[in-house]
């Protein structure tokens, strides 16, 4: 779009550079033209609506108090600034123009804004690793509040020129940017979310080599896209949301919960990929031009809304002549699935669970409370959005399972939802026992509702609000607690995560404030055994800790753990003694298959050309057992459990 920012007035006149327009045909040669919005499309009629002038200094006084604006007075004060990009994918746009782009895809102003793009949680560095180029960044105008190159719009013109990288680079910075802004919304975790690295930024780069694949990478603190050629085309896998999305979704969780590294469980890692495709099913859905062009297209079946349940649709039909990479519809259940398929096979149980839930809560909204199926469908991605992401808070600081974030959804939906008058908490309990999340015993254990007041209380009372300011205090707290919460007396351990969280439901009520407590210990373990390979006689760590959710009233709503073997429970000690055999079983098989080792080439560009499973370091005088440091968006034959690569072990 050929702009100036709502900021600047309302006497000249903006038109979006098609020939849709009437106005626009007359004038091709400017893009400025004076006079009244009479004539003029509904794209231009919203993009000339009138502005409030404002000084640089008034903006930013006013960005000081944007989270008291409503979405229209942002837009009227150029807090909210509109950018053209695919809403999926170039593919999605050709089969389906309707679908194709969002010529006004809003994203929160900041005073920061520079080249790049660079934003305050974002740096795009355009760097080829296997060119060994540094690409020319786009160029921020913050006088149009407009990224520029050769002191021309990048915009949707821009983007028929498929390798206008410009472009690729503003594409990927605002769905990143717009991803954001959703995640930390209130409506969602309600909070900043840090990165699980040092620092602050988080790079982005959008053309980082040749290849079939996009990466979450914690060591270089990157989200690495790659591109490839197939059928005659160059596909760009920073053009499409659905894998950029999927990528973002990584580096929040890693964000929230980094020590999900330090686990050997194939399940915490398809964990990590279910939060991915998940994301990436969500943000799409929560975009306005894609809900109406759902409601317009689907009939009201969004099982047969591929749209929707299919997940980077180029990607997939390119390199496994598919129309999809994965799906949300299928039928697989916890049965079904082993460690050896693979962490992208089994995240397809419980990312299908989901969205399982959001057709059943779609149908029941629809038929219970008479309202229109895009009202239904704005009523469904709220109510998603705050099921899913609030649940976040509620996992363990290690080793999630599936199991555990079913109990966190239930228990998080139960706090915000205590009358539940049309039994979305049976649809979600359902859902999960029918996959095999949840045992049968179990469902009918949670199908009892409780108290909304957490069973588990302290011994030693403190005030929450003396916790939450300091992690000293949640020290001290935990320490006088232990035999509550299953600390061993001896043990030393660490908070290792606190802070604050303002959340509200789909419908806007705000929750009562929580505070979230995180704490973690490593019990050594040795290995000893021929199974252990050259690892025999080593010295290794099993993570143990748990995560506390208190209310502002000093109660605790919620209890996640992971216990270890010793404790003066005797329920947390047999856990935790399954905990630790089950670690040894899981480590055992990786061994025997070869999948831990170093990563293996680096010559060029900011990632190991072959990375393993898992990583393996001395620390201390012990063995750190490691997830591999990134993320990938597909398996690929080296890091496939039944390819019998055989990794360098390497200590």
């Amino acid at each position: 779009m050929s702009s100036i920012s709502p900021v600047h007035g309302a006497k000249s006149k903006v038109f979006h550079n098609n020939d849709e327009c009437p106005v626009y045909k007359k004038a091709k040669k400017t893009t400025l033209i004076a006079g009244t919005t009479k004539n003029l499309c509904q794209k231009c009629a919203r993009l000339n609506e009138p502005g409030i002038k404002l000084t640089p200094e008034n903006r930013r006084n006013l960005y000081a108090s944007a989270k008291y604006l409503d979405t229209d007075a942002k837009k009227k004060f150029g807090l909210q600034i509109p950018f053209e990009i695919y809403l999926q994918d170039p593919q999605v746009a050709f089969d389906n123009p309707t679908l194709g782009f969002d010529e006004a895809f809003y994203v929160n102003w900041e005073p920061g804004i520079t080249d790049g793009p660079t934003s305050a949680r974002f740096t795009v560095v355009d760097y080829n690793g296997d060119a060994e180029t540094l690409g020319t960044p786009a160029s921020w105008d913050s006088k149009s509040s407009q990224f520029l190159y050769n002191g021309l719009p990048i915009n949707h013109s821009a983007a028929a020129n498929k390798d206008h990288f410009q472009f690729h680079q503003v594409n990927v910075w605002v769905v990143l940017q717009r991803a954001l802004m959703q995640v930390e919304d209130s409506l969602c975790l309600g909070r900043h979310v840090p990165w699980g690295f040092p620092g602050n930024r988080l790079i982005v780069v959008p053309h980082a080599g040749y290849g079939q694949n996009a990466f979450y990478d914690r060591e270089s603190k990157s989200l690495q896209f790659y591109y490839f050629d197939s059928g005659g085309h160059r596909i760009y896998t920073c053009l499409s949301s659905d894998i950029i999305n999927h990528e973002f979704g990584h580096a929040i969780l890693d964000g929230i919960r980094p020590y999900f590294y330090e686990s050997t469980l194939v399940e915490t890692a398809a964990f990590h990929e279910f939060t991915g495709d998940l994301t990436a099913i969500l943000m799409v859905m929560r975009n306005n031009k894609f809900r109406k062009g759902l409601a317009e297209g689907t009939n009201r079946d969004l099982k047969a809304a591929s749209a929707l349940n299919s997940i980077a649709e180029q990607f997939g039909s390119m390199i496994d002549e598919k129309p999809y990479l994965r799906t949300a519809v299928n039928n697989l259940t916890m049965e079904k699935v082993t460690d050896e398929d693979g962490p992208h096979t089994m995240s397809e149980v419980l990312t299908g669970t989901m969205f399982d839930i959001l057709d059943r809560f779609a149908r029941s909204y629809y038929r219970d409370r008479k309202k229109t199926w895009p009202q239904t469908l704005f009523f469904t991605i709220q109510k998603m959005q705050q099921l899913a992401f609030q649940a976040l808070d509620f996992l363990p600081p290690v080793d999630a399972t599936f199991n555990d974030y079913a109990r966190a959804v239930l228990r998080s939906f139960e706090l915000a939802n205590p009358v539940d008058p049309h039994h979305y908490y049976n649809i979600i309990l359902e859902a999960f026992h029918k996959r095999g999340i949840l045992t049968g015993r179990q469902e009918s254990e949670l199908r009892k509702r409780v108290d909304l007041r957490n069973t588990t209380q302290p011994d030693i009372r403190y005030s929450v609000n003396d916790i939450g300011r300091s992690r000293a205090t949640a020290y001290m707290f935990l320490n006088d607690n232990r035999r509550k919460f299953n600390i061993p007396a001896n043990q030393d351990f660490e908070v290792v995560d606190l802070y604050d969280a303002q959340k509200c439901t789909a419908d806007g009520r705000l929750l009562p404030k929580q505070t979230i407590l995180q704490y973690l210990w490593k019990e050594e373990v040795l290995l000893k055994g021929k199974r252990f390979g050259e690892f025999d006689g080593e010295l290794t760590a099993i993570s143990c800790g748990g995560t506390i959710v208190f209310d502002e009233n000093n109660v605790i709503l919620f209890w996640a753990h992971k216990p270890g073997t010793q404790g003066d429970e005797d329920n947390g000690n047999r856990n935790g003694i399954l905990r630790r055999n089950k670690f040894l079983e899981k480590l055992t098989h990786r061994i025997k298959s070869g999948h831990i080792g170093a990563i293996i080439g680096s010559g060029k560009g900011l990632l190991g050309t072959m990375i393993p499973q898992m990583t393996v370091e001395r620390k201390s005088g012990r063995l750190d057992f490691r997830l591999a440091p990134h993320f990938k968006l597909n398996d690929d034959i080296e890091n496939n459990f039944k390819s019998n690569r055989k990794w360098e072990i390497s200590s």
